[in-house]
């Protein structure tokens, strides 16, 4: 198991750009992929692309990001890899129907954002389990429901 205990910096740094790239030709640079909701944690065991076992634990000023540098060696490096974030769009169509979709989101402690008159709801489990914590509001047609990717929730 390999510890992680500090952000070494960003792949875009003029430190870490020229060696990430010629380890990139050896195919040297291994990716830890992250869902959107793992980049504020700061203690977890992941595992690279290539199936390196770490342990990452940084302290309270760091935080992971998409191109963060976790390890530059002569022959190897690990990059954080975040994956595009997916949104449930909610629209409701009165305000009765607005006031008791905001309710359950927040009483089920959703990560939302608003658009308009919609609500955003990042998708960290299926799309059906979010459907089902709604109830009827998608199946009687009171909150209109649509799978956006990053690009379209902007």
């Amino acid at each position: 198991m390999l510890r992680i205990e500090r952000v070494l910096g960003s792949r875009v740094e003029a430190a870490f750009a020229g060696a990430l790239h010629d380890l990139e030709h050896h195919g040297a640079v291994d990716v830890l992929p992250l869902a959107p909701a793992d980049v504020s944690r700061r203690r977890m065991r992941a595992q690279t692309r290539a199936g390196a076992d770490l342990a990452i634990s940084l302290p309270r000023d760091q935080t992971l990001f998409d191109g963060a540098v976790l390890l530059l060696e002569a022959d190897r490096a690990i990059v954080v890899r975040v994956n595009a974030e997916r949104w449930l769009q909610l629209s409701p169509r009165s305000i009765a129907d607005a006031v008791e979709l905001g309710y359950h989101a927040g009483n089920l402690h959703w990560r939302v954002r608003f658009a308009g008159e919609s609500l955003l709801v990042a998708l960290e489990a299926p799309v059906d389990d979010y459907v089902a914590r709604l109830g009827t509001m998608v199946s009687e047609r009171r909150v209109a429901a649509a799978v956006l990717d990053e690009g379209e929730a902007a």
